[in-house]
């Protein structure tokens, strides 16, 4: 009875050996160390008339290789790490826009293009390096924004623990040895849901109102100038999207001058015979939706009354020149007004104003410029902008390049007192005249720290229309700014419509880990697994004598020699 009793003992301190042999086998397969969590900015995913762009995928599970991988190598299951320093367009055109596989992308963008960075780390270099990095962005970003790709695509910003990261790699691409489940290396993994479209996207126009003076007995209503920036924008990562030029700075202008007229205005003896209209509105780089939806909600009579509108427009990096890019011949009296006020003013500044005719084709629901929405509605209207010619849907809304630290503060400060200088002289009569209302060192003068607060604040805000909330905190701020400076606020909620559809998951948490090979995994598992059963043996034998341990792996007597 006592040996029948020993043996089961004895199977079972086996079968607990080898139970433990499995969780040793568990814990050395997939062996790995946490190395880092970087936060990285997905490529933006929309459809256009039904069409697919932008990444597709959010999750990724991959290792990890550098520009230096083999020519030969399958990166289907690969996540590319790729500084923009050392990107070349022969690899955008092979793997991007020819569409070779790959597991997944991850660009690493230098500290200057970081609206967070505050003139620290990356932001040193020469002048030449940096317009050559620009050049390189702005390329790859309009790639990237139209063509659809089928793995996940994210942005990130150097540091010190990436660089560490993406030299171990390059190390380990240089020796002909790719991260793989037998060579170990680093895995990339980003755990997100999969993208879902963003139902019934918001936008919302705000409009301040700076009601003029009426003389007695005049019985007719005053006309109206119109003032209006858009003020979202668009690129390849929403969540970096924050549009420091385009359009910051035409908010930037347009708060500043509602703010030297608010001054104006609230004196009955300075306030002119002119409502002055402030629009900031949603949707511009969507065929300025917003704006459409905006002019439709006028009455006639407020529509007729508007002498003309002038919609400020990339007006932060100008030096000498600046553009009046109209809809109507330049022979209309009002756009001729406009021009001289201007061109007078500009000369006083030292700067040039030039002004370009282009048609509206009516048949091309296209709109290039924002004037062209009030054209369409027979309203006399202009777009102020350093641009020379029209951008192409899409192209300067603000992307990646469009930060802080390429805007010349110096240049809105001169665009904002061009602008309200030219406004005073239609609103009082001060055609031909050396008149300066907006003198500098006066009580009315451009006030540069009011400009570069407010700069701050949008080039620290992304922007990107379809993920403001309509009671987004920087939408109650714009509203309580016009609040302050004019006598009646209205806000208009709608709804984003057209040809465009978009897709959540804008940004996510990189976790970084150093995975030990699997060879070095089924090393350490014999060298254990060998220790264990010499252990094993070693106790057996000396509590249990030999013949016990040899019991352990005879074959037991079959039932047919038992019963005989």
């Amino acid at each position: 009875m006592a040996m029948a009793a020993r043996k089961p003992r004895n199977r079972e301190m086996l079968f607990d050996s080898v139970i433990a042999l499995v969780f040793i086998l568990v814990a050395c397969v997939d062996f790995c160390d946490g190395a880092t969590v970087v936060d990285v900015y997905r490529l933006i995913q929309y459809d256009m008339s039904g069409v697919p762009f932008g990444s597709r995928l959010a999750s990724l599970n991959h290792h990890a290789a550098s520009l230096h991988f083999s020519p030969h190598a399958d990166l289907s299951r690969t996540v590319l790490l790729i500084p923009l320093r050392e990107l070349n367009m022969s690899f955008v055109q092979e793997y991007i826009v020819a569409g070779k596989p790959l597991g997944g992308l991850i660009f690493l963008l230098p500290q200057m293009f970081n609206f967070e960075n505050k003139g620290g780390v990356g932001s040193n270099g020469d002048d030449e390096s940096k317009e050559l990095l620009k050049n390189v962005l702005a390329e790859l970003e309009q790639i990237l924004i139209h063509t659809s790709l089928p793995y996940p695509v994210y942005f990130a910003f150097e540091d010190d623990n990436i660089d560490a990261v993406l030299l171990d790699i390059k190390k380990n691409d240089a020796s002909g040895q790719p991260a793989t489940a037998t060579t170990g290396g680093y895995k990339f993994v980003v755990s997100a849901t999969e993208p879902k479209k963003v139902g019934s996207p918001p936008i919302t126009n705000i409009q301040g109102w700076l009601a003029g003076l009426k003389t007695d007995g005049d019985s007719h209503q005053l006309p109206t100038i119109a003032i209006v920036a858009s003020y979202d924008t668009f690129g390849a990562a929403p969540a970096l999207s924050v549009g420091s030029d385009s359009n910051g700075s035409g908010i930037v202008a347009l708060l500043e001058v509602a703010r030297l007229f608010s001054l104006l205005y609230s004196n009955p003896k300075t306030r002119g015979q002119y409502n002055l209209l402030f629009g900031l509105t949603s949707g511009g780089p969507y065929n300025y939706n917003g704006t459409r939806k905006w002019l439709q909600s006028f009455d006639q009579r407020l529509r007729e009354s508007i002498d003309y509108a002038i919609c400020l427009d990339s007006i932060g990096s100008w030096e000498n020149e600046l553009w009046i890019h109209v809809s109507k011949p330049p022979e209309n009296a009002f756009i001729k007004q406009i021009l001289e006020d201007f061109s007078s003013v500009a000369e006083e500044l030292g700067v040039q104003v030039n002004l370009k005719h282009k048609k509206i084709n009516i048949s091309n629901s296209r709109v290039a410029w924002e004037h062209e929405q009030f054209s369409r509605l027979r309203v006399t209207a202009a777009t102020l902008s350093e641009l020379s010619t029209a951008p192409e849907l899409l192209e300067s809304t603000g992307g990646l390049l469009d930060g802080r630290q390429f805007v010349n503060e110096a240049a809105i400060v001169r665009s904002v007192k061009l602008i309200a200088e030219s406004l005073a002289k239609h609103i009082y009569g001060h055609q031909g005249k050396n008149v300066q209302i907006f003198a500098d060192n006066s009580n009315l003068a451009v006030n540069p720290s009011y400009v570069r607060s407010w700069l701050d604040v949008l080039s620290r805000t992304p922007r990107v229309a379809p993920f403001l909330s309509k009671d987004d905190p920087f939408i109650t701020a714009l509203k309580k700014e016009l609040e302050d400076h004019t006598d009646e606020v209205n806000v208009q909620r709608e709804i984003l419509d057209g040809m465009f559809t978009f897709y959540d998951s804008t940004s996510a948490k990189l976790n970084i880990y150093q995975v030990a090979s699997v060879t070095f995994d089924l090393l350490l598992l014999l060298v254990l697994g060998s220790y264990l059963i010499v252990l094993f043996s070693f106790l057996v034998i000396t509590t249990r004598g030999l013949d016990d341990l040899i019991s352990l792996f005879r074959r037991p007597p079959s039932r047919k020699v038992k019963t005989a």
